[in-house]
């Protein structure tokens, strides 16, 4: 409600007084903190050399050493989850944010529409006198809300951001990424060849924020969430930085988790006690229905490996690392800036990762995932030939399960395992030079994502809110661990912590932690009520080898009726490891409101694949642009275009003649060409494509361009069975974004010579059912 107007109001304003208590806008405790989040992606606990790894991160160390490493913080084991309870601090399930966006299901805890009850920390802040900045990865929408038909209702700036430059989804190519701008969609500053990388543009964007918060409100407080896309896939790096990891990992991945562990223990992270799990714990382990636990990502021994797949694999380690320590130089920038500025002293800094390394790169690791996104095989030849061109511009990279279990050192399981610490526990580092004191040795206590915001608001002395913009809100569910940072000695009075994710079940309390056996979506195999629970102590046995359920079957039985409790409490269920048929089943909202066609006009936003319109994979589809010719001898560009260079399909004009070519995962651009120039006037082209038949899970079938009804060219093609892009390169016409579909053109080839009225998708004759593997793999890898 406005406030009552408290002047006074005469007929002439010479005998009035105003009220100027309206513009005042908040105030900041004095001397309240700046808040800086870092928020990595898919960085395993042994990675960093802090945590006593390989990689090499000096601006990362530059923060821990000027605050303090915390050695239990966990997380939710996937990316929105984790997100969303950092920026809340409550459970995932209480955000509605229990799966990533892509996979929003009509339940309260799987909705991934977080609750305006649930106010986020930048909502909080900015009504306490701070200015508020996101820079990088959002994904804290569902899919159908992404586009620019959306209300926006869940995107940053309504959800108590000021600004906000980065991406929307889980991923983005990292050479040329899918960017927004506040509420609308830009292109990239420059290109890969002037030097263009995304973490370096998410540092100069974050500089510019942070100049204009000094520069036009010097002295107010500001809060900065920085999430750069590293170390999610596609792991890119300039070729520079990569080489500078040439033979560090040569040892091969088994003996890496033997010096990364020892490394550990001499810095006081890991008890001397501590050995490493088996390779692969559970691979004896069997469903309900005598299912396996998906022996084909078992991780291959490294001494079973060809050298050509050393070669490989060694890359693919050097390429990540270089990833990390790119980013790490970008992150510096910023805080070489605030040391400049005099702002580091007085500025909370929170570093953490999302969840553990990632093992979607399966036993092989891939030079470009799109293959694994749509169920083809890896072609070892053809990743070989790439082999030097690793986290470069023409591949989309991901390493192999073997390195996920090294970098995940020393514990046991990956990313989406909320039941075992390789998947819940992550690297973090906090930062207060003005309050909190510097330390060598680790803060041990028991730590989760949703504690954040408790800690923060009580650094900053400021308790949560009843309400925001008149919305009641819910009890915070994290415990704040401020006095711990204060004092060593101080204690946590955190009592349990819940986990859930993907059907995988967990539940920490008093240091005991029991672990629910069962692999995550889409392993299918339900009945929950037979799951077999592992108990652990933690203080004892950090990495969960010691299963003392039979030992102790009354402390078990505790925590699982606990485990329900919370569960209930939380929104915990229903829980969801649904196999791919039974996912793809469910029907949600499509924001266009069509299933079969989609209309586009010229130069609009670009439209997104994933619940923008008709889906094209394993369909009969056909393109009709209607246009008009004014200048033959100039004619030329993109007429229609969605996808890039790893898959994707394009409709244009070159050399007076009309093209259309059909991107086969970046292996093979399959071309339709008209013989004669095309004529002023107006036309109607149109390419039309049936599927009559598969090679394996490939569709092909017959593909025809004709020009006002006539057949101008016509050929066999295949198509890919999923979708073209994860990356975010949506449908587009008269221009290209990002990179080209075609090696014959240059983005962004934007149409000339005439005018395009629009252009219509449709899907004709019979929906073909997709591979429903091929589509799961495809919405989880942008986690």
């Amino acid at each position: 409600m406005p406030l009552p107007f408290a002047g006074r109001i005469a007929a002439d304003v010479r005998e009035s007084e105003p009220d100027w208590k309206p513009y005042l806008e908040p105030t900041a405790p004095e001397g309240a903190p700046n808040v800086l989040f870092v928020v990595w992606d898919d960085i395993g606990y042994g990675a960093w050399d802090l945590y006593g790894g390989l990689i090499e991160m000096p601006t990362m160390r530059r923060i821990a050493e000027r605050g303090v490493r915390l050695s239990q913080f966990h997380t939710t084991a996937l990316c929105s989850p984790t997100r969303a309870a950092l920026l809340t601090g409550r459970n995932a399930q209480s955000n509605g944010m229990g799966t990533i966006g892509e996979m929003a299901d009509g339940f309260p805890g799987l909705s991934c529409l977080i609750p305006r009850e649930n106010g986020m920390l930048p909502e909080v802040l900015r009504d306490r006198g701070y200015n508020t900045f996101a820079i990088g990865k959002w994904h804290l929408s569902p899919a159908v809300e992404m586009g620019m038909g959306a209300s926006k209702r869940t995107w940053p700036l309504s959800r108590g951001f000021d600004r906000f430059y980065g991406f929307l989804g889980g991923l983005t190519d990292q050479w040329y990424p899918d960017l927004t701008y506040d509420n609308h969609p830009v292109d990239p500053p420059s290109r890969p060849e002037d030097g263009y990388h995304l973490s370096a543009d998410l540092a100069d964007k974050a500089l510019e924020f942070l100049r204009d918060s000094l520069s036009a409100a010097p002295g107010k407080p500001w809060f900065a969430y920085l999430a750069p896309g590293a170390g999610h896939a596609p792991h890119h790096a300039p070729r520079a930085w990569s080489d500078r990891y040439a033979g560090a990992f040569s040892m091969g991945y088994e003996r890496y988790r033997e010096i990364v562990l020892e490394n550990q223990k001499r810095l006081g992270l890991m008890p001397e006690s501590t050995v490493l799990p088996p390779v692969n714990p559970y691979s004896d382990v069997v469903g309900p229905a005598g299912q396996s636990w998906n022996e084909s990502d078992r991780v291959r021994e490294w001494d079973s490996l060809s050298p050509d797949e050393h070669r490989m694999l060694e890359r693919q380690a050097e390429v990540f690392a270089g990833f990390l320590s790119y980013t790490d130089a970008q992150v510096g920038r910023v805080i070489d800036f605030l040391e400049q500025s005099g702002q580091l002293d007085n500025t909370v800094i929170v570093v953490v990762s999302d969840n553990g390394a990632s093992a979607e790169g399966g036993p092989t690791g891939s030079v470009n995932e799109n293959r694994w996104y749509n169920g083809v095989p890896e072609d070892p030849d053809l990743n070989l030939s790439l082999l030097q061109d690793l986290g470069l511009e023409n591949t989309h990279p991901h390493y192999s399960n073997g390195w996920a279990m090294a970098f995940n050192t020393p514990f046991k399981m990956y990313k989406t395992h909320a039941s075992f610490e390789g998947g819940v526990a992550d690297p973090a580092l906090i930062s207060w030079p003005a309050r909190i004191p510097a330390r060598t040795d680790p803060i041990t206590a028991y730590a989760h994502a949703i504690d954040i915001v408790p800690t923060v608001l009580e650094a900053i002395g400021i308790e949560a809110p009843e309400g925001i913009a008149g919305i009641p809100q819910s009890p915070i569910e994290g415990v704040s661990f401020f006095r711990s940072l204060l004092d060593e000695g101080t204690a946590t009075t955190k009592a349990h912590q819940f986990y859930s994710m993907l059907g995988t079940r967990g539940v920490w309390a008093d240091g005991w932690h029991a672990s629910a056996v069962h692999p995550p979506t889409p392993s299918g195999w339900g009945r929950f009520d037979e799951d077999r629970w592992e108990l652990y102590h933690l203080p004892s046995d950090r990495n969960q080898l010691q299963d003392l359920a039979a030992e102790r079957p009354a402390k078990l039985a505790e925590l699982v009726r606990l485990w329900d409790e919370l569960a209930t409490k939380y929104n915990g269920y229903p829980l969801d490891d649904r196999n791919s048929e039974e996912i793809l089943a469910v029907e949600r909202p499509n924001m266009t409101g069509l299933t079969d066609t989609l209309v586009l006009y010229p130069d609009g936003a670009p439209i997104s694949e994933h619940g923008g319109g008709p889906e094209l994979p394993h369909r009969s589809f056909s393109i009709t642009a209607d246009l008009d010719i004014e200048d033959a001898q100039a004619a030329k560009g993109v007429i229609y275009s969605l996808g890039a260079r790893f898959g994707g399909h394009a409709l244009f004009l070159k050399e007076n003649r009309v093209r259309y070519v059909y991107n086969w995962l970046g292996e093979q651009e399959q071309e339709l060409a008209a013989a004669a120039p095309v004529s002023a006037g107006r036309h109607v082209i149109e390419v039309r494509y049936e599927i009559d038949g598969f090679a394996g899970i490939v569709p092909e079938g017959v593909a025809t361009l004709t020009i006002d009804d006539e057949i101008v060219s016509q050929r066999r093609i295949r198509t890919q069975p999923g979708y073209f892009s994860l990356s975010g390169e949506g449908a587009t016409v008269g221009r290209e974004v990002g990179q080209p579909v075609s090696t014959t053109y240059s983005p962004p080839f934007a149409f000339t010579g005439g005018a395009i009225d629009r252009v219509v998708v449709r899907l004709i004759g019979d929906q073909i059912p997709r591979d429903p593997a091929a589509q799961i793999n495809e919405a989880f890898g942008r986690d």
